[in-house]
């Protein structure tokens, strides 16, 4: 195992329930893990028990950890092949226009799966979603979740936007969130954490404000992706 880059094949589950969802969840894509020499005791015997049944090679030592998690406190590692899955067109999407934090990402494919949303799209220039700061800040919803990548939204409207309705989160607008009515089939797009969606997505689908006290300018990107899934599947959930 060696450090993390985006051009690689591999990427990282950094600690030990992250990485049992991958075991358990994607074993086809776990390639090894490695336990850390002072991890003993049940969990120890598991990891070593399940990679053995799932044929995936596994060993014990110090060295991945103070390459991939040197601060942290972790005790295995796995290393996964990446993987690229094509959006369901007959699913809601979430789109995701310029994230830049990994932290945001991860948190947010955690609130999709967790709502029943699990294809994002997501607008580049953005943050890979393999890094493993990302990757552990999804506890393990990556696996569930199916995206894909696409250099301009109109990529995306082109290839998954038949008859789907566009409601674009923005505070340029008046109507509010509890009373929208959404779509069979629909898209909720959202922008980046500093600067929101650009001007021109107020001329697409329905625009969406989220309601809020004036004692703050804005909601943090995941919790404000974490209201709307709510709103949107009340009541269907």
């Amino acid at each position: 195992m060696k450090r993390y880059k985006k051009e690689e094949p591999l990427s990282y589950t950094l600690g030990a329930s992250l990485t049992f969802q991958l075991l358990e969840q994607r074993p086809d894509l776990a390639r090894e893990v490695v336990m850390h020499p002072r991890m003993e005791g049940e969990t120890a015997e598991k990891a070593q028990t399940l990679c053995k049944k799932l044929g995936i090679p596994f060993s014990v030592s110090e060295k991945p950890f103070n390459i991939l998690s040197p601060k942290e406190n972790c005790f295995l590692i796995g290393s996964f092949e990446k993987f690229s899955p094509a959006l369901d067109t007959e699913k809601n999407h979430v789109v995701l226009v310029s994230p830049s934090n990994a932290g945001n990402l991860g948190t947010i494919l955690r609130s999709c799966l967790g709502f029943g949303y699990q294809d994002v799209a997501i607008i580049r220039p953005a943050v890979d979603i393999f890094d493993p700061k990302t990757v552990r800040a999804s506890m393990g919803a990556l696996f569930g979740i199916r995206f894909a990548y696409f250099d301009t939204f109109a990529e995306y409207a082109s290839a998954y936007g038949q008859e789907r309705a566009y409601y674009p989160f923005m505070l340029q607008t008046d109507m509010p969130l509890h009373k929208t009515e959404f779509a069979a089939r629909h898209a909720l797009i959202f922008g980046n954490e500093s600067s929101g969606l650009p001007a021109e997505f107020l001329e697409l689908g329905k625009p969406v404000i989220i309601r809020h006290s004036q004692l703050i300018d804005s909601l943090n990107l995941p919790i404000a992706v974490s209201i709307a899934l709510y709103e949107a599947t009340k009541d269907r959930l």
